[in-house]
C-alpha cells in the first residue's frame, strides 16, 4: 500500500494544559500518529512515526515543537515503517535520518522493530510495562499491553490513552497475526486497561468505525470486547476455544 502524501488532519485539538498532544491521520491505513509532550518547554515525542515523515516534522515544527524522541507501540509496519505486501511505508529509520533521537520499545518488540525497520539495535532504548518516559514536566507511562503482539504497548499520559492496536473505538486489535495472541489480549484488556481511571480519553491507533472521539467510559459501556468477563467466553468468540 503506497504511503499518502496528503497532509496530515487533525482528530482534535491539543488540550488546554501543561500537557501537548496533536493527532495526525496519516496514510492509507488510517493510521494515527501522535505528537505528545510538554508546552512548557516545547518538546515533544512521535508515537508511531510512520507514512509521512515530513508532515510529521513539519507539524511540530509549525506548533514550536522539537522533537527529542519516539516512542513505537508494536512492530508493525504501518506504525514504524517497513515494506508491507509490496510497498515501503516510510517509517523510524526516515525520521533518524531528520533528527536524531532515541526510539523508546518494548523489549519485547526489539528485534521486530529492528527487522522491519533496519535501524539499528542501538538507536532503541527497551523498556518493560511500567516504566515512564519524561519530556519536560510531562511524563508518558507505558503499559505492557501483549495480544496483538507479544510487546505491544500502551502509553498513559495525564488522563489519555494511547492505545495503538490495542483497543480501538468499538473495537480492539487482531489477535490472528503472527504474534497475536488471544488469551493475553483478554488479560490486558481485562487486566491492565479495565483498571484505568473511566473519565481517561481513549487515542487509538487507527481511525475505525463511526466514531471519534470517547473515554475508556464509554468503551466500557458501548465496546463488545470490553464486556466479555470469562476468558473461555472470550476465546470462543475468537475462535479458539480449550
Amino acid at each position: 500500500m503506497p504511503a499518502s502524501n496528503d497532509p496530515p488532519r487533525d482528530r482534535a485539538s491539543a488540550p488546554a494544559s501543561g500537557l501537548y498532544l496533536k493527532p495526525l491521520l496519516l496514510g492509507v491505513m488510517q493510521n494515527y500518529v501522535y505528537l505528545v509532550g510538554s508546552r512548557a518547554t516545547r518538546e515533544c515525542l512521535v508515537v508511531d512515526a510512520a507514512w509521512n515523515i515530513d508532515a510529521i516534522v513539519r507539524a511540530a515544527e509549525a506548533d514550536g515543537m522539537r522533537i527529542v524522541g519516539a516512542l513505537a507501540t508494536h512492530y508493525h509496519q504501518d506504525h514504524v515503517g517497513g515494506d508491507l505486501f509490496g510497498h515501503t511505508i516510510e517509517g523510524l529509520a526516515a525520521l533518524l535520518e531528520r533528527v536524531s533521537v532515541p526510539i523508546h520499545v518494548q523489549r519485547h518488540e526489539a528485534d521486530g522493530i529492528a527487522k522491519v525497520t533496519g535501524v539499528s539495535r542501538k538507536e532503541l532504548v527497551l523498556h518493560d510495562g511500567g516504566d515512564e518516559v519524561a519530556v519536560g514536566d510531562v511524563k508518558v507511562k507505558l503499559l505492557h499491553t501483549p495480544g496483538h503482539t507479544p510487546g505491544s504497548q500502551c502509553f498513559l499520559c495525564h488522563g489519555h490513552l494511547l492505545s495503538g492496536d490495542t483497543l480501538f473505538f468499538r473495537g480492539c486489535g487482531r489477535v490472528d497475526l503472527p504474534g497475536g495472541d488471544p488469551e493475553q489480549m483478554w488479560k490486558s484488556l481485562n487486566g491492565v486497561l479495565r483498571k484505568l481511571p473511566p473519565e481517561t480519553i481513549l487515542h487509538p491507533g487507527h481511525q475505525y468505525g463511526p466514531i471519534t472521539e470517547a473515554t475508556l467510559a464509554d468503551e466500557f459501556r458501548e465496546n463488545p470486547y470490553l464486556n466479555v468477563p470469562e476468558l473461555e467466553d472470550w476465546l470462543g468468540m475468537m475462535g479458539r476455544g480449550y
